[in-house]
């Protein structure tokens, strides 16, 4: 009998430790953000002089946040990911001597600004 109690405890111990949730790292197991924004064939900014260029590209990525339902938080990282050449060593120092080397949370309002 005690043998039986002490299996019991351990049976009902493992079906108590399956019930706990495990966390997921993306959404349900679905691809991540970077995953679905790749997808979408984003283009890259390599700093062209042309505002018109510019304004194109940050529409273009506009678009791409809204299809995947981008969450605010994201935005600035996908962006800056596409950014290749010149716009990419502007925004490196950037963060460096304005955002506390990355430490600063950028928003998108913000970024569209600079």
């Amino acid at each position: 009998a005690h043998t039986q109690a002490a299996l019991q405890a351990q049976l009902e111990a493992q079906q108590a430790q399956a019930q706990v949730p495990v966390p997921q790292a993306q959404d349900h197991g679905g691809p991540s953000i970077m995953e679905r924004f790749k997808r979408m064939l984003p283009p890259s900014f390599k700093g062209e002089s042309d505002p018109l260029l510019a304004e194109s590209w940050l529409r273009e990525i506009e678009k791409i946040f809204r299809a995947i339902r981008c969450a605010d938080d994201d935005m600035v990282t996908l962006a800056t990911y596409m950014l290749q050449e010149r716009s990419d060593v502007w925004w490196s120092s950037l963060l460096r001597t304005r955002f506390e080397g990355g430490a600063a949370e950028v928003f998108w309002d913000e970024f569209v600004r600079l």
